[in-house]
């Protein structure tokens, strides 16, 4: 019988934690850069926006991977 890997599964809760920040981060950013267009700032925080958004995309996919790895075990090596 397989047991849950608890410190797996604790870092893959800290990884949605991020994951969550960054899907925040990423659309407000985005946002606010759109906002004031004439800013001289405007490219920077667009840039910064779309990286953070590239990045919770990312990272939900690794979240989720170590939380599966996690609970139901990696894949037995042939």
């Amino acid at each position: 019988m397989r047991r849950t890997n608890k410190e797996l599964l604790v870092k893959g809760i800290k990884s949605f934690g991020y994951t969550v920040l960054a899907m925040f981060m990423g659309p407000f950013l985005i946002y606010e850069a759109f906002k004031n267009e004439g800013h001289p700032f405007y490219w920077p925080v667009l840039i910064v926006g779309i990286i953070c958004a590239i990045l919770a995309i990312y990272l939900g996919f690794r979240s989720v991977k170590i939380v599966m790895d996690a609970v139901f075990g990696e894949k037995p090596k042939n």
